[in-house]
């Protein structure tokens, strides 16, 4: 047999390993839904405490169960910080950050770097596959030219493809297995290899014709969310204006049942993927000369949210004879979205930052993040604080950003003075909550 027949006879033996690296929100999973069909896992990070954890057997992402990670060691899965061990690996999957710089331009170096600590460790007849959001062209221009470096042929005693990752973190609905995997090789051959790697593991694998349109499946998908979110978000606006509870437009419009998505409203955009992603594109899109004006204006609306929430605090607190400087002000949910402790691009630590610099006293309530932790662009010396009656009459407002399922809103409703409402929780009128 030759490499590819190799390979694909180990998959589906389930004899192969699989190694995963950086061990987040992605890789984490996916490391333990390998192990759990019977695959050898190594997972690799360059963080010692979540490599620690792992085979301690302990979780350190909240949704995902320490029993899980402790069946997994039990099953023989690793993780380790040595990048040799790259070499024992069959498959190699990247799940590494790509961030903006501060100039909104793709970041890649967690990639590159990563990339590079792998080649001294690459051994023919691997696999290696890309799931981290970049703009198309990423692993022809990047993976590529590295790998073919190290003297291999790909396609034929090594094999690339760009898998993008769709993980829905805190998503009871959906788990790895079950969301479907665009699979796309830098050659045919590469492509019925990537197939074989992820079919064991996820219940529908759909091929297309190479890693740029797999790169830009997944820009188009986030890019969707983005654009709708910020229509909804210009409208809310608009709505609020006029006197109409865009919440309740929104739920009038989804009982069409056909034509329309319902995209509700909120205090910005969160998470790894909405709020970066578009600028994957917008970037990329400059080097052919085109200029991607609908992906930057929904980008400037979601953007500008944050201080649209601060700009209703500060009328609500005028209209009750405050200044928003000197003002107690408790942000309830810091994580992006509800019900997680993922705190990647929240909108609620920027709506922080705001009231920090306008001279507030800022504090937060979160029952999924009870530290504030630490993050490459903010720094609150914070824990999260308990919500009762009388912890909530001593602030002049509480912002109302992140609607976790935990938060006994009706609580916060009575004594609270002043809510600004960012996500539609209070529908009924009430002169103490501002919708925003």
């Amino acid at each position: 047999m030759n490499n590819k027949e190799q390979l694909i006879s180990r998959f589906e033996s389930r004899s192969a390993t699989i190694g995963i690296v950086g061990l987040g929100y992605v890789g984490l999973p996916l490391l333990l839904r390998y192990s759990s069909i019977g695959f050898n896992v190594i997972g690799i990070d360059i963080d010692p405490n979540k490599v620690e954890q792992i085979n301690s057997g302990k979780s350190y992402i909240e949704h995902i169960a320490s029993d899980a990670i402790a069946a997994a060691v039990t099953s023989g899965a690793v993780a380790t910080s040595d990048f040799a061990q790259a070499a024992k690996c069959d498959a190699i999957i990247l799940c590494v950050p790509t961030p903006l710089n501060k100039y909104r331009e793709p970041d890649l170096s967690y990639v590159t770097s990563t990339m590079d600590s792998l080649l001294p460790h690459l051994i023919s007849g691997q696999v290696l596959s890309l799931e981290s959001t970049t703009y198309p062209g990423t692993t022809e221009e990047e993976l590529l030219p590295r790998i073919e470096k190290c003297g291999f042929t790909v396609g034929d005693n090594y094999f690339l493809i760009y898998s993008p990752e769709r993980e829905d973190p805190g998503n009871p609905d959906f788990q790895t297995n079950t969301i479907p995997k665009i699979c796309g090789g830098h050659t045919k051959e590469c492509t019925e290899v990537g197939i074989s790697l992820y079919s064991p593991a996820i219940d529908s694998v759909v091929p297309v014709s190479s890693t740029k349109v797999a790169e830009m499946t997944k820009l188009l998908e986030n890019i969707h969310r983005a654009v709708n979110i910020g229509l909804v978000n210009e409208m809310k606006v608009v709505a609020d204006r006029m006197g109409v509870d865009i919440f309740e437009v929104v739920d009038a419009a989804a009982t069409k049942p056909f034509g329309f998505t319902p995209y509700y409203p909120g205090p910005g955009l969160g998470g790894h993927c909405i709020p970066i992603d578009p600028f994957y594109l917008t970037w990329k899109a400059r080097e052919y000369g085109l200029h991607t004006r609908f992906i930057e204006l929904s980008g400037e609306v979601n953007q500008a949210m944050p201080e649209y929430v601060v700009s209703k605090l500060m009328d609500g607190l005028n209209d009750s004879g405050k200044a928003l400087k000197g003002s107690k002000v408790l942000v309830l949910g810091i994580a992006y979205k509800k019900n997680v402790d993922d705190m990647r691009e929240s909108p609620s630590v920027e709506i922080m930052e705001l009231l920090r610099a306008k001279g507030c006293d800022v504090s937060y309530s979160d029952p999924h993040v009870h530290e504030f932790p630490r993050m490459r662009e903010h720094d609150f010396d914070l824990r999260s604080e308990e919500l009762t009656a009388e912890s909530l009459s001593e602030v002049d407002a509480v912002v109302l950003a992140t609607d976790h399922d935990k938060f006994d809103y009706e609580l916060i409703l009575e004594h609270a003075p002043l809510i600004v409402d960012t996500r539609g929780k209070y529908r009924s009128a009430s002169q103490k909550v501002i919708k925003a």
